[in-house]
């Protein structure tokens, strides 16, 4: 039995049942991780607020801070073997809540995202009583260690506001190529942002910033407020576009190659996926010849238009749809009675319950499932 942790030190987070290692500033650095940063620092590592993850390369971890719009790049120096997932882990979030010395509803699961190279589990986490960030990881085994931020290896970059108005949220970062992109929010007429970091990504630095307009198929209007809620960059005839879903839930793409910092982007939507979800994870992964891309949502209407046993769904959409002629006011709808339809557009059942999900490989994901308000910690393959 994991025995609870008495005190919680807002630097550093150190849990009984065990601590990842990081590399400190005595430790050889990984060339890797260092082709991507820059003015590493060693120490003082704090999330007023932590949020949104995805991996780069190297082992190296890219978090949001929504507390203080900025980009956090820890290199995690896990780039070794591990023991994937292999079988469900039940009660993940009552073992979670335990370690931080808390109840399962005392915890709120940010996100999750899977070390590609290995397997290991990662999960950004708020502990509700105090506010208390934490990022921690999971082992095959079911293991469950925090990360020491105190010693970790890290470059921070502050987000631009938009005038007067600081970023009030950071709602995505990934790797792109030759920069980092994220989204976010801030001011109040073209509050939707994109932010661009050049690599390597510098302690101190900042970024580009460019407002977003898209047409939200389901309310019928071009809105420039809501920030994109999940994206993946992709590469379209050499040129790269952010592809990203919005709350209720329009799927557009953005072009971000060439742009001047203080651009307003006209996105192009592509596909309505219904009102009254908001999107969570997306990515894109190969089968029966095809490129899908996967979103698992959040029905916040759910009683309103039921589609399922749960409120958390995903469905998948073939990449064709992302070169349809038919945009904007004609972009395709999902048939939001049905589980297909039309073609190419289908819900997958695995994803029922879903909270969050990543990929490990290609069709191979994990998913954090909510079952009657408990947590399991699941491999799954994707249909």
């Amino acid at each position: 039995m994991t025995r609870k942790i008495a005190t919680l030190s807002v630097v550093a987070l150190v849990l009984s049942i065990g601590v990842l290692a990081i590399t400190g500033s005595a430790a050889p650095a990984k060339k890797g991780a260092d082709r991507l940063l820059k003015n590493v620092q060693t120490k003082g590592l704090k999330f007023r607020q932590i949020g949104r993850m995805s991996f780069a390369t190297d082992g190296v971890l890219l978090v949001a801070d929504r507390g203080n719009g900025s980009v956090v790049a820890i290199d995690t120096g896990d780039t070794g073997s591990a023991t994937p997932l292999k079988k469900r882990i039940d009660n993940i979030d009552t073992l979670i809540a335990g370690a931080l010395g808390t109840k399962a509803t005392g915890v709120q699961i940010v996100d999750m995202v899977v070390n590609r190279i290995n397997g290991r589990i990662y999960l950004s986490v708020i502990r509700k009583q105090d506010g208390i960030s934490a990022l921690l990881t999971i082992d095959g085994s079911g293991k469950v260690a925090a990360v020491n931020l105190a010693k970790a290896r890290h470059v921070r970059i502050t987000l631009p506001g938009d005038g007067k108005a600081k970023v009030s949220n950071v709602t995505g970062v990934k790797l792109a190529g030759s920069r980092v992109l994220a989204a976010g929010q801030s001011g109040r007429e073209f509050a939707s942002k994109i932010y661009s970091i050049p690599l390597p990504l510098e302690h101190g630095n900042s970024a580009a910033v460019y407002s977003t307009e898209t047409f939200h198929v389901a309310h019928g209007r071009w809105e420039t407020r809501a920030p994109i809620q999940s994206f993946i960059p992709v590469k379209e005839k050499g040129k790269t576009y952010i592809v990203g879903s919005f709350n209720c839930t329009p799927i557009a793409k953005f072009p971000v190659d060439g742009l001047e910092n203080g651009a307003k982007i006209k996105g192009t939507s592509v596909v309505e996926l219904g009102s009254g979800n908001r999107p969570v994870d997306m990515f894109i992964y190969k089968k029966g010849g095809k490129d899908w891309l996967v979103t698992n949502t959040d029905r916040f209407h759910h009683k309103r238009r039921p589609i399922g046993p749960s409120q958390y769904w995903g469905c998948r959409v073939d990449m064709k749809y992302l070169g349809a002629k038919e945009t904007n006011e004609k972009a395709a709808r999902r048939t939001v009675k049905k589980k297909k339809g039309p073609e190419g557009m289908e819900v997958i059942d695995v994803l029922f319950g879903v909270k969050h999900i990543d990929q490990f490989a290609n069709d191979k994901v994990v998913v954090l499932r909510d079952t009657k308000g408990k947590l399991s910690l699941e491999p799954a393959v994707l249909p």
